[in-house]
Order: C-alpha cells, then structure tokens, then sequence
C-alpha cells in the first residue's frame, strides 16, 4: 500500500499558514526557510522585518540595508547606548559632574540625525512605530542592578510566562568595581541617583537654546513615522522643549506613549511642568489621535533627596488645565500621576468669566452646569489617576470629583469608557464608567481595596449621563480585593485593577513591578 503524499502546495491555505504561524513563534532562526518558496518567503521577510533594532553603529548602513524591505517594517527601537563609567563615576561628587558629557551628548544628536536622514526618504504606508531608548550598559552594575533594557511588545503578544526578555549585558569585570553592593534596606545617595537621571541636551553640546533650535531646523521631515515611544526604561531626561521639536518633525504623528520620570527636585519639576505645558499644546494642533502619559517614579527615592524632594508628586492645577485644552481632538487619552483628574476637570469651571459679578449665592447643593463650551467629539477613553482616591478619603471633595467628571462625560458623545484610578503600596482603586450597548444599561465598577462610597448626588449625575448615551440608567458593581499585602507598588496596583486599556506600556508595568522585588 503506498501513501500519496501531498505537496505543500496541495494544503488547504489555512493548514499553510498555521504551519508557517508556529515556525514564527518558535523563536529559532527562519533565514533558512525564507529559501523553501516565494510563499513563505513573502510571509518570513513580513515577519522579520517588521521589528527593526537598530544601535548606532548599524545606523549608517541600515538604508541600505533595509531599502528592498523597508515598506514591511512596522516598528524601530532605536537604542543610543551611551559610554561606560566606572565606580568612580557613579557617584559623582560635584553637581557639575551630572551633567551628560559632550561625548554622549554628541552620540544622541549623531543618532538622531543619522536616523530621520534616513527615514525621511521612505514612503508612508499604514503604520510605524518609534521607539527611542538611551542607556548605559554601566547604569546596572551599580547601585541598580535591577534595571534592564529590552525591546517594546505590542499589548496582544505580551505574555509574563512566555516572553523572554533582553536585559542590559552583564559585564564580567563587574567584580572589580570597588562598590558595595546596596542591601534590601539601603537608599541610594542622591548623586547615584542623578547620575542614571542625566538631561538629554541640557547643555552639551549647544552652548544655548538658539543652537539646539538651529539643529533641530536642519533636520528633515519624516512622515512615515505615525507613533513614538518614550518609554520609562530610559532614566535620562528628555526636555520638553526637545520633544516639541522632535515631534513638529513627524506630520504623520498620530499616538504618542510617554513615560517620563518625576522629577526629584520639587523647584525643577515646576519649571518642567511649564516647559511640558507648551509641549502638550503643540500636540493638540497636530492630528494627534491618543496621547498615553505615564509619569513614573520610586517611593525610596524622595528620602535620598530630603527636604528638596516631596515624598509624592503635587500636580498643579494650571498644567491640568492645559492638558485639557490640548485633549479636545483625541481619541484616547491617559495620564497617570501627572495631572489630578479633578484638575483636569475643574479647568472648565476656570474659564467661565463674571467680571462685573459683585455677589453671588448658591445653594448647599453642589452646582454643576450640563452644557458648557468644552466639548470631547471624538474621545471614547479617558483615564486619569486622582489623590483623592485613598483609604482615607474626603468625601466632599471625591463626590465633588465624580460630578465633574459626570458633567464632562455629557460632553464626549463617543465616550465608551472613563476610568479615574490610583494605586500604590497597600492600596488601589478604581472608578470605572462603561457606556452601555444595545439597549443595556451603563455599569459604574468601583474596584478597589476599600469599599468606594458613592454620593446620591453622583449616583444622580452619572444616571444622567446613562440616560442621554443609551437611553438607560445605570448598574453599580462594587469589587473589594483583599489584596493590600500584595501590592508593593503602583505597579502591582495596575496589575490587579485591570483597567480596560493599559495605561502603561506592557513591558514597563513588568519592569516596575520587578523593582521593589528586587531592591
């Protein structure tokens, strides 16, 4: 008896491509199998170049590398490795020592240049991703041997069991450095901190503002780039300034991911805030479709700083009004830590003008308009952290928060979910407002480690909202997790609240979730 046997061609398509699905995700090399037909060739070259890694040394070559290819490439890292530094260096004892030397400062600019040159000559296709990381393999052979470096993962493919992930080489002379290895219990000193902090352009290698302005004008247009990220892996500071203009060249820019960290000086975190003002309302001009904000931070660092550095972020309440201004065209929008949700929300209030008003009376009963200028047409998700969300709440102010942000959700017409959440050691909550569909009535998810009491006067605001979406009132469901020991960080906060869309990039919530474990 002898057994026919099919040829590849002979199989159905979809057996072809599951086949070819499971060479994919089996992580060996498909160079080979690129050779076996023009069929799965198409298919293996989509696959392998659509995530590109590129260092600057691969910089110059990569145009021609990558010219036949170029249109299936869906996303760069852009990795600017910085010089080493020894122990000496990692700890420096003069502020002028913190600054970024003009070495690594001409490293960022070179690579920068070398990439937009490059990138500036493709076509634009459907979509590509940005993504900008600059380290130091030095910066975990330190005071910081938790910090890794690894490539972004589209939120579908993450898998916390299966993925592998890339950390920051491990150099065999390590041993040598003459440094004590930080115990579970020790802080680092301020300059150690400062030292993996270091300013993008913050002087070197621009004497002044004018000289960065004119490089920056010098360099062309790139608008194959749609989405770019900046994720918390890299410690040194981008300006805002520098990002305004980074940003003007990509006209194509439609989603930006932002992961700065806080700053550690509370005098230098008011005139960023100022500079990021400008930055944000720039984007509202440039067809900018979902912003993901997510300022980081460590609860051990403010001890190193002292008195110069709040133990939590103080959001100002003019940077929360200017990031509603520039949210009015967006699709999607997060901000976590940044801003304080009822900041966000009480701007509105502060652009109504009585100028001749000399008395006024109100009645106990908080006032809250249900039309006013301000309109979201296009937005279908908001999340926003807020401080009034604590185990020991102030519920004037809480309810006061949630009317607001009722009174702004009558005016988002396409608004399909809000979440106002917060999180950190031993807590998490989260306010959770989904539109209902198809006849259902909305559902209000308060999720938390304490039981979130609503007011009747927000039960009220939010069933009006419900009535005017979907013609319906309103579910309340109340989760209690009885999970405060668990959470040892904003991070596992995330992870247990579940919100609908991720608010920080997948790979960050694991690296913030790996730090405190291992500090």
């Amino acid at each position: 008896m002898t057994v026919d046997m099919i040829s590849w061609e002979g199989l159905p398509l979809e057996i072809r491509l599951v086949v070819l699905k499971e060479l994919m995700q089996d992580g060996c090399s498909l160079a080979d199998f690129a050779t076996v037909s023009r069929e799965w060739q198409e298919i293996i070259e989509a696959h392998n170049f659509s995530r590109i890694k590129l260092t600057s040394a691969r910089l110059a070559d990569c145009g021609q590398m990558l010219h036949r290819n170029r249109s299936l490439v869906r996303y760069i890292w852009l990795c600017l490795e910085l010089q080493e530094y020894d122990c000496t260096e990692s700890t420096p004892p003069k502020p002028e020592m913190l600054k970024m030397s003009n070495i690594n400062s001409t490293l960022i600019t070179t690579g920068i240049l070398n990439l937009f040159t490059t990138l500036s000559v493709w076509e634009p296709g459907s979509s590509l991703l940005l993504d900008i990381s600059v380290y130091s393999p030095s910066d975990s052979e330190h005071w910081f041997k938790y910090l890794n470096f690894e490539p972004d993962v589209d939120f579908d493919m993450f898998d916390r069991n299966q993925h592998t992930k890339t950390s920051m080489p491990i150099r065999p002379t390590v041993h040598h450095h003459e440094w004590i290895a930080p115990t579970q219990n020790s802080i680092a000193p301020f300059n150690a901190i400062e030292k993996v902090f270091e300013g993008i352009f913050y002087g070197e290698p621009f004497d002044n503002e004018e000289q960065e302005i004119q490089w920056w004008q010098q360099l062309p247009l790139v608008p194959v780039v749609t989405g770019i990220l900046l994720r918390q892996q890299t410690r040194r500071r981008w300006k805002p300034t520098t990002l305004r203009r980074m940003f003007a060249l990509l006209p194509r820019l439609q989603e930006v991911h932002y992961e700065p960290w806080r700053e550690w000086f509370d005098g230098l975190q008011t005139c960023i805030d100022r500079s990021s003002k400008l930055l944000f309302e720039s984007l509202s001009c440039a067809g900018l479709q979902r912003l993901i904000i997510f300022e980081n931070f460590d609860q051990t660092y403010p001890a190193s700083f002292r008195y110069r550095c709040s133990p939590t972020r103080i959001p100002s309440l003019s940077f929360g009004r200017a990031l509603a201004n520039a949210s009015f065209t967006l699709e999607h929008l997060s901000i976590s830590f940044m801003v304080e949700a009822s900041h966000f929300f009480r701007a509105r209030e502060l652009s109504w003008k009585w100028p001749k008003l000399t008395w006024l009376a109100l009645p106990s009963r908080v006032f809250i308009p249900q039309e006013f200028s301000w309109k979201w047409p296009n937005l279908t998700w908001l999340a926003l952290t807020s401080r009034l969300l604590i185990p020991q709440e102030h519920p004037v102010e809480l309810n006061y928060m949630l009317q607001a942000a009722a009174a702004a959700a009558l005016n988002m017409p396409n608004l399909e979910t809000m979440e106002i959440w917060n999180g950190g050691k031993g807590f998490a909550m989260l306010f959770r407002y989904q539109r209902g569909k198809q006849g259902r009535p909305a559902v209000i998810t308060c999720k938390g480690t304490w039981e979130l009491n609503l007011g009747p006067l927000v039960i009220q605001a939010w069933d009006s909202v419900s009535l005017k979406d979907c013609g319906e009132g309103i579910v309340i469901i109340k989760e209690l997790l009885d999970i405060s020991d668990d959470i040892k960080s904003h991070g596992d906060a995330i992870h247990y609240l579940e919100l609908s869309k991720p608010v920080v990039r997948p790979i960050s919530l694991r690296q913030i979730q790996m730090q405190p474990t291992i500090l």
